[in-house]
């Protein structure tokens, strides 16, 4: 099945639309907007109010006179930091030029920066379409995005409920299942801890789901005192399995749930004195570049990270272009096998 990208709404708000709205000048409507002059709180209220009935976006002068066409890509981060996105980038960013497009990247700081009386970071104004990470935009953009038939693509989560946005994302319930029954089959490990990753992540939400059907496929019971949240974060995950070890709880084997939060892992356990993988055996996902290096290197879930980055973009491009793309692109993940696990 592909998805066809739909046609532009006919209708779209002006700055003359919103100053008549306001019952104000153009150049009224325009300080409150780039705020090049004092205007009263009153008049800058009611300049808010008909932006946010009227949908208003500002135009660039530079997209318009481009038959509306910027040859930009935009991409939205909520934050760009730790090993997992320098290849994400990578992808994204030679994928684009190797297209013809610039690349505009914007960290929205969970969403933040949009709000119902400022004009979206990155958007129609200023970009031919955007790629769009998790945890990056309100869902209420995503549905103005597509009623107006901007081109957008989603990396790492699925579209929303009525709405038909492509997805490109990897496979992380059968790469987790994988990883987990490698512990059980090949170590014997029964008492396997899990560090979930950041709530609403899909990512993490399906990770767990693969933990949880290799456990209930070798007729071990789910026990919860072995779930705790590692974040995608070393720190909080460092701190959890710190908690654990005050508190006595018995493991021989961590599942994290990325391999940020499994170096938190092997920090916890190195101060404790404990040996690994000779005392408990440690697990991660993605396999960023510093996993190999790690003492001892680091079992983990090879996600293509860079291809998805490359795949993102080609599937916008697409969109841009008026061709058909799939709704959903879910890339394979590969068991990769090193010394943390317990083999050698």
């Amino acid at each position: 099945m592909s998805l066809q990208p739909e046609s532009k709404s006919r209708f779209r708000a002006t700055i003359t639309d919103v100053a008549r709205k306001a019952g104000v000048s153009i150049a009224t409507v325009s300080r409150v907007i780039n705020q090049t002059a004092p205007v009263a709180p009153g008049t800058v209220a009611h300049v808010q109010a008909a932006i946010a009935e009227l949908n208003y976006r500002p135009q660039s002068a530079a997209r318009v006179l481009a038959s509306q066409k910027t040859n930009t890509i935009g991409l939205l981060f909520p934050e760009i930091s730790g090993d997992f996105v320098s290849p994400l980038l990578r992808g994204i960013e030679a994928e684009a030029r190797e297209s013809g497009f610039a690349l505009l990247v914007y960290a929205t700081q969970g969403g933040d920066a949009v709000s119902d009386t400022r004009p979206q970071p990155l958007g129609e104004h200023n970009t031919d379409g955007v790629v769009i990470f998790v945890g990056s935009l309100p869902e209420k953009e995503l549905f103005r995005f597509n009623q107006i038939g901007f081109p957008v693509v989603l990396v790492y989560r699925s579209s929303p409920n009525g709405l038909s946005i492509p997805c490109v994302t990897i496979e992380n319930k059968e790469g987790a299942r994988t990883l987990v029954d490698h512990l059980i089959e090949i170590h014997g490990y029964r008492r396997i801890a899990f560090l979930v990753g950041q709530e609403g992540h899909e990512d993490s939400y399906w990770r767990e789901m693969g933990y949880r059907e290799s456990l209930k496929a070798h007729d071990i019971s789910f026990d919860p005192e072995l779930v705790s949240v590692g974040g995608f974060d070393r720190e909080v995950a460092r701190a959890a399995v710190e908690r654990w070890l005050r508190e006595g709880l018995v493991f021989d084997a961590v599942f994290a749930a990325d391999d940020d939060s499994a170096i938190g892992v092997l920090i916890a356990l190195h101060d404790a004195g404990k040996r690994v993988p000779e005392d408990i055996a440690v697990v991660g996902f993605d396999d960023i570049a510093l996993s190999r290096y790690l003492t001892p290197p680091l079992t983990t879930v090879r996600a293509p990270t860079e291809q998805v980055g490359r795949e993102a973009i080609k599937q916008l491009v697409r969109l841009i272009r008026g061709e058909s793309v799939e709704p959903l692109v879910l890339l394979p993940t590969q068991l990769v096998i090193r010394h943390s696990c317990g083999c050698t």
